[in-house]
């Protein structure tokens, strides 16, 4: 059996070497077509409009007045143009973040779940602790708790350093929760999800932690299409994709780890359901005593 450090990296290569399969490339691209169809229809209907609002609002803020004539003085007086827009990416980037984790756990990690379990754990029995509407409702309310934490740091990002912790923190929280109830669903009782989630607590959270931080990676090309509108069509794009395969890579390595730990669970409790149970254990009330009789003298 492996233990957690050595558990946590194995799977991390072999989610790597999964992630390279073309049947996973190929299955990418299923949340990739309904998020682009999505972002841009969005885009085209709204993007003007919410542009247009955020700049009133902008010009009739005293505050942004300031911050502006403040830029103007150091010769930046140009930033002010593309504010807006990076206002609104900075709203957006959160809720496509949210949607595309939900899309694909809806659409890709059952797949990616059943590839590991069919190559590495065949024999892996199906006690499904996990029915679909129960899924469903565990990421739903995973989602609202993480939103509403971001909200309420919101205040605490214009302290430097915990812009940099509080969002990626919440982001692999919610990665967790989502991705790794999916890998069990299928293959893991209740009670054994639970255990799993209080043995590997630590082992989980850093797994979404990692992803979390990867998720930021998309977010800087997202925004760069302001600066460069011409790209801005098929900066997007990337972006979400780019999105789909750091959540993809979360479901298959939370898919090796969970299902790794799932297998040592049975083993460890077979085992010792199978080891003889030490003379020192037994009840002493449990012990017959053979009974001596003594000879009849007659």
């Amino acid at each position: 059996m492996l233990d957690a450090m050595s558990l946590l990296f194995d799977s991390f290569w072999r989610a790597v070497a999964y992630g390279l399969k073309p049947r996973v490339i190929v299955l990418s691209f299923l949340p990739l077509l309904l998020m682009t169809g999505l972002a841009l229809g969005l885009g085209y209907l709204y993007w003007d409009g919410v542009l247009t609002s955020v700049r009133l609002w902008l010009e009739s803020s005293s505050l942004m007045t300031n911050i502006a004539a403040w830029l103007q003085s150091f010769g930046m007086g140009n930033l002010k143009v593309v504010l807006a827009p990076l206002i609104v990416i900075f709203v957006v980037t959160p809720i496509l973040v949210v949607f595309s984790l939900l899309v694909v756990a809806l659409m890709m990690t059952p797949a990616l779940t059943s590839l590991v379990a069919k190559n590495r754990f065949p024999s892996l029995e199906r006690k499904r602790g996990g029915s679909l509407l129960a899924s469903l409702w565990w990421s739903l309310l995973s989602t609202l708790l993480a939103l509403v934490a971001l909200v309420v740091s919101i205040p605490l990002w214009l302290i430097p350093p915990l812009i940099l912790i509080l969002p990626p923190l919440i982001w692999g929280w919610l990665t967790y929760r989502v991705m790794a109830f999916d890998a069990l669903a299928e293959h893991a009782s209740s009670e054994e999800r639970r255990e799993i989630f209080r043995r590997h607590r630590l082992s989980l959270l850093g797994i979404g932690l990692f992803c979390g931080y990867l998720g930021a990676a998309p977010s800087l090309i997202w925004a760069s299409g302001v600066l460069f509108v011409a790209a801005f069509v098929v900066l997007v794009p990337l972006a979400i994709w780019l999105y789909t395969l750091v959540f993809a890579l979360a479901s298959l390595w939370f898919a090796h780890f969970c299902l790794t730990a799932l297998q040592n669970l049975r083993q460890e409790r077979a085992q010792a359901a199978a080891a003889p149970t030490p003379p020192d254990a037994i009840p002493l009330d449990s012990l017959t005593l053979p009974i001596s009789h003594a000879p009849d003298p007659t």
